[in-house]
């Protein structure tokens, strides 16, 4: 099955409306009829403005964390405009993607 790939990425400790914001994600999606999502969280990245690195616990909270679904492209146009709608600017990447099954 051709689908993309939607990931969007958030910091492990960002809310919105008092939820984290992965898990908000993954409920919105839910919502609409998404049938699977992950969340990962990353051990060390960087960004415009420092190093995050799992290492150290006084920066808890500022790792990345990664949401990814695997939806036809219509799909992921919904989620997205579903997050515009609530207000959040999030960095995306919408990627091409095929599904299968091995054997």
């Amino acid at each position: 099955m051709n689908c993309v790939c939607l990931q969007v990425f958030v910091s492990e400790s960002s809310r919105h409306h008092g939820k984290l914001t992965y898990e908000w994600l993954l409920d919105t999606a839910q919502h609409i009829g998404v049938t699977g999502g992950s969340a990962f969280q990353a051990i060390a990245g960087f960004g415009r403005s420092h190093r995050h690195d799992a290492g150290f616990f006084e920066l808890a909270g500022e790792l990345p964390v990664v949401v990814e679904f695997f939806v036809e492209a219509a799909v992921a146009d919904q989620l997205l405009q579903a997050i515009g709608a609530a207000g959040l600017k999030l960095v995306y990447t919408k990627l091409p993607a095929e599904i299968g099954i091995t054997g």
